[in-house]
């Protein structure tokens, strides 16, 4: 996270081809943020996530935390703002997943190899009030 956040997302902005971004979160136990880097793609001016944890049968912290707290700050290069969390209903699931599986194939794999059925979280933008490094700007 270091060097995403040094080189403006230079350096970890992609992993395997796919964009990636930073999710900060509130601990649900601790009340500390807890940044995670995660893959995402674009629906709109919304940022869809999959809480796959690599296809293990638990969901990851991070949606945890969300499911406690649904506000949450995203970082993406050199700027960042708070998001809404919230899970896909069936029916966006089934709009969305086949957006995943194209930004990152095996999503397929982990969901084939789980007993759970892997969520796909949406995160809209709050406000529109973008916090950049340098200054703050409202769009």
């Amino acid at each position: 996270m270091f060097l995403y956040r040094v080189s403006n997302g230079r350096v970890g902005g992609r992993f395997r081809g796919a964009p990636v971004l930073l999710l900060t979160t509130i601990g649900r136990k601790t009340g500390r943020k807890r940044t995670t880097p995660l893959l995402f793609a674009r629906d709109g001016n919304r940022l869809i996530i999959v809480a796959s944890n690599g296809g293990r049968n638990r969901d990851p912290s991070w949606w945890t935390n969300l499911r406690f707290n649904s506000e949450a700050e995203v970082e993406i290069k050199k700027d960042r703002w708070r998001v809404k969390a919230e899970k896909a209903n069936d029916e966006e699931k089934t709009r969305l997943w086949p957006l995943m599986t194209e930004t990152f194939p095996p999503y397929e794999e982990y969901q084939r190899k789980t007993k759970r059925v892997i969520p796909v979280i949406i995160l809209t933008p709050s406000n529109r009030l973008v916090i950049e490094r340098a200054a703050i700007t409202v769009l």
